[in-house]
């Protein structure tokens, strides 16, 4: 039964979808998660994050190569591997338009507010969120059968939005996930964060106004 619930060195953690498979594994120093997501008709794969670990990934990936590597953000805590799954794969690399350039490895793909990108008969859409840093994306699946798959990076966590550095960065930060997150995705959607375990908006909708009195 997936939990969420991985642990760096451990085996990755499965979903099983309609048309999407979804392989969570907690990789590296700072306990990233890295996400493979594997079209079921097809078996076309994208991946998220290839933060650490490269051989690791390398493996979860296994003979049927990449789609495309999308990293959702600039911090190199989540493109540590990068280079290394590239090489392996030859993967098409994404990433948005203000944090491509942080990225050590050049971006074949930039990414806006509303790109999607296809896997298969599979496909995410990103949704751009400022703060954290310029160029950070969410990534939606929309599940045909069932609620929203939402994979956010640093944005969301259980418990909060994610790090920023100034009080306008929080403001911006808290604007965009209010908007373009909890005021058009339902309660269901499960979220994926880039460190740490899942949760769902139904569970963080009512600390809202708790986060944005304490400001972070």
């Amino acid at each position: 039964m997936y939990t969420g619930n991985v642990s760096v060195g451990g085996p990755a953690q499965v979903r099983e979808l309609p048309m999407l498979i979804i392989s969570k594994m907690a990789v590296g120093p700072h306990n990233n998660n890295t996400y493979l997501l594997r079209c079921r008709s097809t078996g076309d794969q994208l991946l998220i994050d290839a933060a650490a670990e490269g051989p690791r990934i390398i493996d979860l990936i296994g003979p049927s190569g990449l789609t495309g590597i999308i990293t959702t953000h600039r911090h190199a805590d989540h493109w540590q591997a990068l280079t290394e799954v590239h090489d392996a794969t030859g993967a098409p690399l994404y990433a948005h338009s203000e944090d491509a350039p942080a990225i050590e490895v050049p971006t074949d793909h930039l990414l806006a507010d509303g790109s999607r990108i296809s896997f298969g008969d599979c496909q995410v859409q990103a949704i751009h969120i400022v703060g954290h840093t310029p160029g950070s994306v969410a990534l939606l699946y929309e599940d045909p059968e069932g609620p929203p798959h939402l994979f956010t990076g640093d944005t969301l966590f259980p418990g909060g939005v994610g790090k920023t550095w100034s009080a306008d960065d929080f403001d911006r930060l808290f604007a965009d996930v209010t908007e373009k997150v909890f005021a058009t995705l339902p309660d269901e959607t499960w979220v994926y964060p880039g460190h740490g375990g899942d949760t769902t908006l139904g569970n963080e909708r009512p600390l809202l106004a708790e986060w944005k009195s304490r400001g972070w």
